[in-house]
């Protein structure tokens, strides 16, 4: 694994140089993770082992609670080795947010082995009728990435009570997370996609489970448990800067292969190098300057939005858009530079035996992601213009 962007060995202790050591193995399966439409079972058992999945579990539960910044820079590093396992591993990750808001013995059982895998989708997609101590759920969730690996998932419900949906303060639509076992889900082999075909997204469900309600939370209404400064960042905040993390490993590793062919590779009846072409140095160029650029902003964002974090207040709505505005243009930075390498790749490049074609093609499916989405550019003008905003969705 050469040209990484980040070094990653003193990051969260030994978690990093584990993660470090597995890279060559996942470069190495990607096909197989293509083919297989998910991570392999033994492999997503490694990462776990590595505690590629802890990174933003509270440390009150074993966890690292890593500051985003390195969230960010060991889950790009995994995606340069290959998109769907930084992607699953993403996921996972963000997954474990919810062990802030539940009581701590709920939070140990859902989330505290070390090497446990969860995942979830947040979009209210089902129904949960209040019974008192529990609720009982129904539904069905798209998108149910990494799940088949899962031990414990998460579904987004509206939550209805005596058969009336219930409502926030300001009128929207009620709805919480609720956890359960893996194995209460009926996984749905719906997965058969463009891009990103390793990660298992495809769709889970469950009808009429008794859920308790200690193992449900609103990221909306509820405050976290867990005082630490990450828990302050906002779930669409994380979860952004969780895809534009995977795309942008994702383009760093294209642009790297992209690199080396034209280092070796020779223009037909020219006995030139690709590299000594003028055109393939002036589009190189500028994809490392747009993809560097992308990597700084962000990383700017980051940072910024964490010192408010630790301080006493909230993260403002400048810092939440700017964080916002950075991840989605990295996100669609990515996706043009993977587009570059992949032109520049000729012909090759379109044939399935080239990495070039899977990074086009997963650069393109994380640009699809409601939290990187071009809507988010909307989003984030209004915060600069000083225009209301729901701060929910930031």
């Amino acid at each position: 694994m050469a040209g990484l962007q980040y070094d990653i060995q003193s990051i969260g202790g030994s978690t990093g140089q584990a993660i470090l050591e597995l890279l060559p193995e996942i470069a190495a399966r990607a096909e197989e993770i293509e083919q297989s439409r998910q991570l392999p079972a033994d492999l997503a058992r490694k990462m776990a082992e590595a505690g590629a999945y802890n990174l933003s579990k509270p440390s009150a539960i074993g966890g690292l609670e890593l500051p985003p910044l390195d969230f960010l820079k060991i889950i790009s590093t995994i995606s340069e080795a290959d998109a769907s396992a930084g992607w699953c591993a993403m996921i996972a990750v963000t997954s474990t947010l919810g062990a802030a808001y539940l009581d701590k013995p709920v939070a140990e059982e859902i989330f505290g082995p070390q090497d446990v895998i969860t995942g979830g989708v947040f979009a209210p997609m089902g129904k949960a009728e209040d019974k008192g101590d529990n609720y009982i759920l129904s539904g069905q969730w798209q998108w149910g990435s990494g799940s088949p690996n899962c031990s414990w998932l998460g579904g987004g419900a509206m939550i209805f009570k005596d058969g009336e949906l219930l409502k926030f303060e300001n009128g929207a639509p009620y709805h919480r997370m609720l956890f359960f076992p893996a194995d209460q889900a009926r996984l749905i082999d719906s997965w058969h996609v463009a891009g990103m075909k390793g990660t298992g997204s495809g769709d889970f469900a469950v009808e009429a489970l008794t859920v308790p309600k200690e193992r449900s939370i609103s990221f909306i209404a509820d405050e976290p448990q867990d005082g630490g400064p990450l828990y302050k960042f906002p779930l669409f905040g994380l979860l952004a800067l969780g895809v534009c993390a995977v795309a942008l490993g994702n383009a760093r590793a294209a642009l790297e292969e992209i690199r080396n062919i034209a280092i070796t590779k020779k223009t037909p009846g020219g006995g030139r190098t690709m590299a000594q072409r003028p055109v393939v140095q002036v589009e190189l160029a500028r994809a490392e300057a747009q993809l560097s650029g992308a990597f700084a902003f962000l990383e700017t964002a980051v940072e910024a939005a964490w010192q408010e974090a630790n301080g006493e207040a909230q993260i403002s709505a400048r810092g939440r858009g700017q964080l916002r505005l950075a991840c989605a243009h990295a996100t669609e930075t990515a996706a043009d530079v993977c587009k570059t390498a992949y032109m520049l790749g000729g012909g090759a490049a379109v044939y399935a035996s080239s990495t070039l074609q899977r990074r086009f093609r997963d650069a393109h499916v994380a640009t699809q992601h409601i939290a990187t989405a071009p809507a988010v550019f909307e989003l984030a003008g209004k915060v600069l213009l000083d225009q209301q905003v729901d701060m929910a969705m930031l």
